[in-house]
């Protein structure tokens, strides 16, 4: 029973005889323990085990990062910090791995490099002549070092395209939707990533622990809008053999993570471009001509994207469910959503366009990510862009049009999705839930949990317009300091606690309660 109804029992109460008063008073706590949802946790019962949360820099940090101090190192602390208010709301949404956009040098080139938009333009740490500038892509370089200042311990350098100075056409996009690097630039391109890692080790101390050389190698990337390189599986298969080997001789500790599919459907047997499909099977079936599950510099990992993927739910999760299957065929073999935002209509359910603050957006995010972890059994999940100056549903935090200065706007798919970088940490195991009580308010809850040691969290997402008053169970266990921290249109991760394990989930809202399991 909520607090306000109580208070509205008392106050009527006062007004009637005691005996009707009594009877009505049990009336009310009867209807309270009916519509009250009870999440049963089995603790025993445990699935894939969580990597890491996280977002990219691109394009946004290039600029941002050369900002003035004070708001550039507030946007840091909006991303990385694990820091507490006073009032014991989180200062920051604490993610886990931060992605660096290795550029191909698009930069240099201005309007020749036929990229219009300046902002998706990359620098890069070659020269033309073969050198190399590491204080080049230096607001990136900020940022990396801000995460790490703030406790992320996980890095990740990602590639859209090979530098100008191995492409086919000179060019950091491609010409027909075929690949643009030839395979006897495979083996410079390779050592070209080795130098990159070992330089910005001794530039900022940072290891980049992973490195993701392609990027949604399914598209064409032929129209000039960003920097991008298409390949097939047999090119994605090539260019990883060189990597390893020059990874192997240059004593690169880097993990490589590929291959960041456009869409989840590519890691599946059928899709419409089998020379760029059936991924899961092509790279880690023996015997295939593709195989590469035994390349020592490989994390036994497949990244793909969730774009276009996400509705109606019940395609979703079929999807989903399909993907879970094909991963279970290859023991060790873990899934990374790499890369998401809102893009398109999504069946109608919200469209891309239009950049948004609010609780519509974050409420479709955390469906998105709930999904991803509770169906796909993702052991990661990273956010596209996490600086975004577009009027699209593509930034954790706006900013304006002005690369060297401006205001910055914090979103509520933000904070949402540190519902779960927050609170859901390295190492932390997902276990069972089962959700029993009045049905008319299950089918808008979407709730999964995490332990790690001691430690339980659990996100619930209320998709409705009711306050649903929650029981949590976890078998024999006892459950003790319970928090809880909310994020609405109202609130961005606003801690509360509660006196027991019931607590009140607000209306349209994705809540994280955290708790001591004994």
């Amino acid at each position: 029973m909520h607090l306000y109804s109580l208070m509205i029992a008392t106050t009527t109460l006062k007004k009637i005889s005691p005996a009707l008063a009594l009877l009505m008073f049990c009336s009310i706590l009867v209807k309270g323990q009916q519509s009250a949802i009870s999440v049963n946790i089995d603790l025993s019962k445990t699935y894939q085990r969580i990597d890491n949360f996280g977002a990219s820099d691109a394009w946004s940090c290039q600029f941002i990062g050369k900002w003035p101090d004070e708001k550039k190192e507030k946007i840091a602390d909006l991303l990385f910090s694990s820091d507490t208010l006073a009032d014991g709301s989180p200062r920051g949404i604490a993610l886990s791995l931060w992605r660096f956009n290795i550029g191909a040098g698009s930069t240099a080139q201005a309007e020749k490099s036929g990229i219009k938009d300046e902002w998706r333009r990359a620098e890069s740490f070659l020269n033309a002549d073969g050198t190399y500038n590491w204080q080049s892509q230096a607001g990136q370089m900020w940022f990396l070092s801000a995460a790490k200042k703030r406790g992320v311990n996980q890095f990740l350098g990602f590639v859209n395209s090979p530098p100008v100075n191995f492409t086919v056409n000179s060019k950091a996009f491609a010409t027909a939707g075929k690949s643009n690097i030839a395979a006897e630039k495979y083996g410079a391109f390779a050592d070209y990533l080795s130098a990159v890692e070992i330089g910005i080790k001794k530039q900022t101390g940072i290891n980049l622990d992973y490195i993701s050389p392609v990027n949604e190698p399914q598209w064409d990337w032929s129209d000039g809008g960003q920097e991008g390189c298409p390949y097939s599986n047999s090119e994605i298969g090539g260019l990883l053999r060189a990597i390893d080997t020059s990874f192997y001789k240059n004593h690169v500790p880097s993990k490589i993570i590929m291959a960041e599919a456009g869409s989840l459907a590519y890691l599946l047997p059928a899709s419409d471009k089998p020379s760029k499909g059936n991924q899961i099977d092509d790279f880690f079936k023996q015997g295939s001509v593709n195989y590469i599950g035994d390349l020592k510099h490989l994390k036994r990992v497949i990244a793909a994207h969730s774009y276009f993927t996400t509705s109606p739910d019940s395609t979703a999760r079929k999807l989903r469910r399909s993907l879970g299957d094909q991963l279970t065929k290859y023991q060790g073999l873990s899934f990374w959503q790499s890369e998401y935002c809102i893009l398109g209509d999504n069946g109608g359910e919200i469209n891309g366009s239009k950049r948004s603050l609010g609780i519509d957006a974050a409420l479709y995010l955390a469906r998105v990510i709930h999904t991803d972890l509770c169906v796909a059994n993702a052991s990661a999940w990273q956010w596209w862009t996490a600086v975004s100056r577009y009027d699209y549903k593509d930034g954790l935090i706006y900013v304006d049009n002005n690369k060297t200065d401006g205001n910055y706007y914090d979103s509520k798919m933000l904070w949402a999705m540190g519902n779960y970088s927050r609170f859901i940490r390295p190492g932390a195991v997902r276990v069972d839930t089962q959700v029993s009580g009045d049905q008319r308010l299950q089918s808008p809850l979407l709730i999964s949990a995490f332990k790690k040691g001691n430690q339980l969290a659990v996100v619930v997402i209320n998709n409705s317009t009711e306050n649903v008053p929650l029981n949590i169970i976890a078998g024999n266990a006892k459950i003790s300091k319970v928090k809880v921290f909310t994020t609405s249109s109202a609130a961005n991760l606003q801690a509360g606690t509660a006196d027991n394990t019931t607590v009140a989930i607000q209306p349209r809202s994705v809540t994280t309660i955290t708790a001591t399991i004994n």
